[in-house]
């Protein structure tokens, strides 16, 4: 690496263009590799059932192509910034101070923009769905961030208290008649119950062993509710859940709806819009409750175990008390969302909960940047919205965004916004005496 830091002298780096160029040829053999079976011969299921494939070389061969001469660029780039002192001297100073001033004002502006969605595209009802589902992300990737961003902890299954807050809204309201305010806190408190069993058994556990037995959690969770078709109907689902109401009043067509109440046409729209704000305010309590929670001494014990689990022990630190809070306040958060999905969809079934989602939001806090509200906001806007901007590519749709979270991954592998500065450290540096510092220097 010494070769392509910034100063480094030509003595440093390797034999010019025959590296380059050795480099990119490997590059081009391993996306041969991969891309071969991926692209360059397509299957199918025939109209008699047989497997019917045919062979699409020409694009394979331009994805190659496109790997080489991008290998070659990326590396003559990074020897052309070397000499200029990196890329921050690209960059003019007044450029970076404009950068930093607009980035105070991005969380109000996204903010205020989230509140106009119903009001700018009120007659688009696939862009207030498609903000709905991006809102539910945003908490769920929100309520990950106390697990994995704040404590440390790797949570591969994080689905898991997603459905049991949406099968206990579902069991609660279709047995018992209970509305959805009750049954939210009911479903949030159950889902931290289990959050709580989930981070008993963990205890000792760390790394690649706690993503393990997570992952194991989530399976099990989905498959008791595959399997125990008494309670949860297992494959068929439950159906006919009741939808939230405002106040007591439902939004209905009826005589006792909202629309009659206020003396306004119905519109099946007047329903998108208030889910809209709901999951908006519940997304918004997600952020606030964790922001206060990070000053508060458990928020300052979930950073420290985060950064050293030895170091937090030896400060005296609670580790049972510390994990534990941090499993349930994830799962109570989770629980909410799933709740809210519930309610929207009408019907849930273990479909809806398989690893592939606990997958997804994980990675919205990954890439977003471990720790950061903002980062996990936009990376679940880049993330959902992604998949619908690339939806006309088809069978290339997650070939692209794969590439792009890839590229985004080198370049900044913190994530979106890497922030992982601790909520309490000193703002002032201090010197410290010459007789404490084995070098002899204050």
């Amino acid at each position: 690496m010494s070769a392509f830091l910034p100063g480094s002298t030509n003595e440093d780096q390797p034999a010019g263009m025959a590296f380059i160029l050795k480099k990119a040829f490997l590059s081009a053999l391993i996306a041969l590799g991969l891309f071969s079976l991926m692209v360059g011969i397509r299957t199918e299921a025939g109209p008699t059932g047989q497997l019917v494939f045919w062979t699409r070389f020409e694009e394979l061969a331009e994805l190659v192509a496109a790997v080489f001469f991008g290998s070659i660029a990326v590396e003559l780039f990074r020897r052309w910034l070397g000499p200029l002192g990196g890329t921050a001297g690209l960059i003019p100073k007044p450029v970076q101070r404009g950068i930093t001033f607009a980035g105070r004002f991005l969380a109000p502006v996204l903010l205020i923009f989230a509140l106009l969605v119903p009001v700018i595209f009120y007659n688009q009802r696939y862009l207030l769905d498609l903000g709905i589902l991006v809102l539910t992300y945003v908490m769920l990737g929100w309520g990950l961030n106390v697990v994995v961003g704040l404590a440390g902890l790797l949570d591969l299954g994080y689905v898991a208290f997603y459905a049991v807050g949406a099968y206990s809204y579902a069991l609660l309201s279709t047995t018992f008649g209970l509305s959805f305010w009750v049954c939210l806190p009911l479903a949030g408190i159950l889902a931290a119950f289990w959050g709580v069993l989930l981070g008993f058994p963990v205890l000792r556990l760390r790394g690649d062993y706690l993503a393990i037995v997570t992952l194991a959690f989530g399976e099990i969770i989905r498959l008791v509710i595959l399997n125990w078709q008494d309670l949860t109907g297992g494959p068929n689902g439950i159906s006919g859940i009741p939808r939230p109401t405002l106040f007591g009043i439902p939004l209905s067509p009826g005589p006792d709806g909202l629309a009659a109440k206020l003396g306004i046409p119905f519109s099946a729209t007047h329903r998108i819009v208030f889910l809209f704000y709901l999951i908006l305010a519940l997304a918004l309590l997600t952020n606030w409750v964790t922001i206060r929670l990070r000053r508060l001494p458990i928020g300052r014990a979930w950073e420290a175990l985060r950064e050293d689990e030895v170091a937090c022990r030896a400060l005296g630190i609670n580790i049972t008390t510390t994990k534990l809070t941090a499993f349930a306040t994830g799962a109570m958060f989770g629980g909410f969302a799933g709740a809210f999905f519930a309610t929207r969809q009408g019907f849930i079934s273990p479909e809806s909960f398989t690893f592939q989602e606990s997958a997804l939001v994980l990675a919205i806090v990954v890439l977003g940047g471990m720790g950061s509200q903002l980062g996990v906001a936009l990376a679940a806007l880049a993330m959902i919205g992604g998949f619908e901007l690339f939806r006309s590519l088809e069978t290339y749709r997650m070939l692209v965004f794969g590439l792009a979270m890839v590229l985004l991954m080198i370049w900044r592998p913190r994530g979106i916004i890497g922030h992982r500065a601790p909520t309490v450290f000193l703002r002032k540096s201090e010197a410290i005496s010459s007789d404490l510092v084995k070098e002899g220097h204050g």
